[in-house]
Parts: structure tokens; C-alpha cells; sequence
């Protein structure tokens, strides 16, 4: 839009950052989340875990490489609404083919420019995470702004896996010249596009499945391994896939979870997940592997975490666990792993797009875990 008219960033404590409107005039509502990321924006924008999120920028510049269908994470832009300090006015690379407004423009997302992201950022730290709005072109007097935010829902609570999840399975087979040696189920809560195509191109053939996905469905594929994907929402609403995690672990199929998968696994092993104050949003996440001793820095996006305990091992019924992985900025719990049976999990995202590299081992790792000898099919056609 051209014409630039007074925009309001309003939160459900009542603070009111004043700017001006960008990309799509009107109002909308969502969880406030920062993300800390230099970059990548159009990979935040486009994926799924941010579905119902109003997205704050740390860094003062955004925009400056405009979009491409190549960067894509799905199909359509998820979040609610997209905040920014200074949009850059021009898109410059070769790779651009649209400014990131008029992107936003044709997806009808509300956005701000010209507050203080960092003034936002610092309050979400002091305060926690709320419910956010943002308005342009209104009438509305500074109190009604606030009362219809606070009308919005909360994230607690929040069922939205089903929105984001494939309607119908599809495949993604490794490229030419790339040998097929596994099958996997992946169960998309939320799935980025890169995940498939990061697993397909060490051998592995990726059966994308819906959320309704029955371990009877799962069964019929004989997978080497079973994957779950990131997604939105509060895990606690998960309680169909919960259960079909603990049949993947009754049947030692080889079994491996990210973000929200992560926490699934961990509801799945017993333990209770919990809303974290702010979340983790960003590709400049610093984790420690508590095996190695090795430091990742890491893409994430989570804003509940896992209630596991970090000093010393658990038992659960499927045998004893460990938390391998936590969080250096936290102590947040950033992996698991069941010692007896095949399965792991961390709560960030391996496919590093956009993103550094550090975790993409963890695909291997899988590869490894299933071309073990078979404790992944035990019972599997009982």
C-alpha cells in the first residue's frame, strides 16, 4: 500500500507502540512472539509452527532480499500479522522476484512498520509472552483496541495442528541419483518443506501423512522409521498423536521427533509440557549436546518445552531415557532419547533452512538408528 496512515501494535497488558501501516491495512490478533534471526525472514513467514503468531523482528532492516518461490516453507504465508521496524524500500538480489510487502500485500497480511522492535522484544522478556493486535485504518478509541485484544484467545490451549497438517499423503522421493534405502512416515503437524527434501536426499523416501494418521494406516506402509514434525499449538491438546507415539514405541520402530514433535515425545514418555515465558524464535539458539560436549547454534521455534529431568536419567515404561540436549541461554530441555528402544528427539529444527548447519546430523543419526539391526520392526506385522 502506498499511502501510509497511523498503525498501533497494541498488547493485552495495555501497552501501545505507535507506527505506520505496511503491507495490508486493517486489524488482526495473535500470540506476540520475537523472532531473533538477521535473516530468513521469508522462512518464518512460511512456516507453519507460526500459524495464529504475530511475528516481531529484532533485526531493524527486513525485506532487503524481497521473496522467491524457491524459499518458500509451504504453500502460503501462516503468521497473523508481521511486524517491523525499518522495511527496506527496495528488493535487491537476483533471486528476488517480489517485494516481501507486496508479498505480504497478496496474502492479506496486517502488518506494521516504524516501532521499536526492540522496545517490543524487551517488554515480551520483562512481561512474558501475551496476546497481541494490530491496527490501521481505524476508528477505534486506544481502549477499545485493547479490549478486543483481550477478547482474542490465548495460545494455551490452542488446537491448530489440523489447520496446518496435509490433507491428503504425499510422497517425496530421494533425487536422481540418490539410492532409496528407507521408508519413513513422517506425520505432518506443521512439517517445513525443506525436512522432507533434507531426509530424501540421504536415501530416505518420505510418506507425508495427515494429523489423523491411525497406527493401523502406519502399519500398512512397514516403514523403516516413523518421523513428527513441527507444528503449532499447545502440545497438550495432542492427545490422538500422543498415543500414537506410544504405539510407534511398543513396537520399537525407529522413531524421531523435532520441535513439536519433541514435546509430543515427551508427553508420550510421561512427562508434562509447560508454557516458557517468551519462547525460542530464531536461527541463533545456542545448545549444548550433554553426550558430546559439542555446542550447536541452532534454528527453533517453540514457545513450550518439555518438563523432563536434566540431571540424571529417567525411567519410563518403554525402559530408561535421557535428556541429551538443553538450551544455553535457559536450561530449557532440548533432547531426548530412550536408551533401551530407537527413538530420540530435539526441540529445534535440523533441516537449518534458513539457518546454520549445525544440527544436520540428526537426519543421519536417524539413518544410523534404523540401519541397525531391526529393533525398529519388532512385533510390526503381529
Amino acid at each position: 500500500m502506498s499511502k501510509r496512515t497511523p498503525a498501533y501494535l497494541v498488547l493485552d497488558d495495555g501497552r501501545i507502540f505507535e507506527g505506520l501501516s505496511w503491507a495490508k491495512g486493517g486489524e488482526t490478533f495473535g500470540e506476540a512472539v520475537f523472532s531473533t534471526g538477521m535473516t530468513g525472514y521469508q522462512e518464518t513467514l512460511t512456516d507453519p509452527s507460526y500459524h495464529k503468531q504475530v511475528v516481531i523482528m529484532t533485526a531493524p532492516h527486513v525485506g532487503n532480499t524481497g521473496v522467491n518461490k524457491s524459499d518458500k516453507e509451504s504453500e502460503k504465508i501462516w503468521v497473523s500479522g508481521f511486524v517491523v521496524r525499518n522495511p527496506s524500500p527496495v528488493a535487491s538480489n537476483w533471486r528476488s522476484e517480489k517485494t516481501l510487502e507486496q508479498e505480504l500485500i497478496d496474502a492479506e497480511v496486517v502488518g506494521i512498520q516504524g516501532v521499536d522492535t526492540r522496545a517490543i522484544t524487551r517488554h515480551l522478556r520483562d512481561r512474558g509472552a501475551m496476546r497481541v493486535g494490530i491496527f490501521s485504518e481505524t476508528s477505534l478509541s486506544r481502549e477499545e483496541m485493547v479490549i478486543k485484544v483481550r477478547q482474542a484467545p490465548t495460545m494455551s490451549g490452542a488446537f491448530l495442528a489440523a489447520d496446518v497438517s496435509t490433507k491428503k499423503p504425499y510422497i517425496v522421493n530421494p533425487p536422481r541419483g540418490v539410492a532409496t534405502r528407507f521408508k519413513i512416515a513422517a506425520i505432518d503437524l506443521g512439517i517445513k518443506s525443506a525436512t522432507p527434501r533434507a531426509m530424501s536426499k540421504i536415501g530416505m523416501q518420505v510418506h507425508v501423512l495427515p494429523i489423523d494418521t491411525t497406527f493401523e494406516q502406519i502399519k500398512s506402509l512397514s516403514p523403516d522409521g516413523v518421523f513428527l514434525s513441527n507444528g503449532p499449538g499447545d502440545p497438550s491438546t495432542m492427545t490422538s498423536v500422543v498415543e500414537l507415539v506410544r504405539q510407534v514405541l511398543q513396537h520399537e520402530i525407529p522413531f524421531f521427533g523435532i520441535c513439536f514433535g519433541h514435546q509430543i515425545l515427551g508427553r508420550a514418555l510421561g512427562f508434562e509440557t509447560y508454557k516458557l515465558p517468551f519462547g525460542h524464535r530464531g536461527i541463533n539458539q545456542p545448545v549444548i549436546d550433554l553426550t558430546t560436549g559439542k555446542v550447536e547454534i541452532t534454528a527453533q521455534n517453540h514457545g513450550f518445552a518439555v518438563a523432563a529431568p536434566k540431571d540424571h536419567d529417567f525411567n519410563t515404561v518403554y525402559g530408561n531415557g535421557r535428556v541429551t540436549h538443553i538450551s544455553l541461554n535457559d536450561s530449557v530441555v532440548e533432547g531426548l532419547e530412550l536408551i533401551s528402544i530407537p527413538a530420540f528427539s530435539v526441540q529445534y529444527h535440523p533441516e537449518s533452512c534458513a539457518g546454520p548447519h549445525d544440527a544436520s546430523y540428526l537426519f543421519q543419526r536417524f539413518a544410523d538408528l534404523m540401519q541397525a539391526p531391526k529393533l525398529g520392526l519388532k512385533d510390526i506385522n503381529a
